[in-house]
């Protein structure tokens, strides 16, 4: 069964021997057998490893994994370095150079925000190489609910930053009274200039950290 490793796997324990559980266990099993999948099995839950609910500051929501050849690794708009960087994490990193004038990383690894406390959530864990969204509907969205839900009953405010509809459809699942919300258009090239741009979500989830006696997070330090 899944070992995370860390506080993750006593809080969703009940989810993993769980019958929709079990049956997308089933599922995956034939689909990395007969076809390419992405991310490796292996690193299909690294969000969670690297980010020990006990370190969540700042839940990024992301969809699902990008479906090219070595570019997801289990964090939401992450790539390994050496590995060109797709357009919405490009535009990810432009927002960021806008907002505290910095020089856009050369990696377009995420692994440095995972550790400083930022959750680098897919809604869906798993893609066919090629075929967007390939595997939702099949009980990853289930799954990853339950893990916005237990992150909403943290006794400690967190962020939570929704870009696009997929990620704003979560906003019912947050005590929006608790948890800071920011939501904008989505930074892929078709709705970027829609409100992403200039959303000044980085800067503002770093007041509202510190505004709660919490360490910032070192955007710049991607990995």
């Amino acid at each position: 069964m899944v070992n995370i490793g860390n506080d993750w796997d006593e809080i969703l324990a009940d989810e993993f021997s769980s019958d929709y559980y079990l049956n997308l266990r089933e599922f995956l099993k034939a689909e990395y057998f007969s076809r390419k999948i992405y991310p490796p099995m292996n690193d299909i839950f690294n969000a969670l490893k690297l980010t020990p609910m006990e370190n969540v500051k700042i839940v990024l929501l992301g969809q699902d994994p990008y479906h090219g050849a070595g570019q997801a690794h289990g964090l939401c708009f992450s790539v390994l370095p050496g590995v060109p960087h797709p357009p919405s994490l490009k535009n990810i990193f432009k927002e960021l150079t806008a907002e505290y004038g910095m020089t856009p990383p050369a990696s377009g690894e995420l692994t440095g925000w995972a550790k400083q406390g930022v959750l680098l959530l897919n809604t869906t864990l798993t893609v066919r190489e090629g075929q967007p969204q390939s595997h939702k509907g099949r009980g990853w969205e289930t799954l990853t609910d339950s893990i916005i839900k237990a992150v909403n009953r943290k006794s400690e405010p967190v962020v939570f930053m929704l870009w696009g509809g997929n990620a704003r459809a979560k906003k019912a699942l947050i005590d929006t009274d608790k948890h800071l919300i920011l939501e904008c258009a989505h930074p892929s090239p078709l709705s970027a200039y829609n409100g992403f741009f200039g959303c000044g979500h980085f800067k503002r989830a770093n007041e509202f950290l510190l505004s709660q006696g919490n360490s910032p997070i070192c955007w710049e330090k991607t990995v």
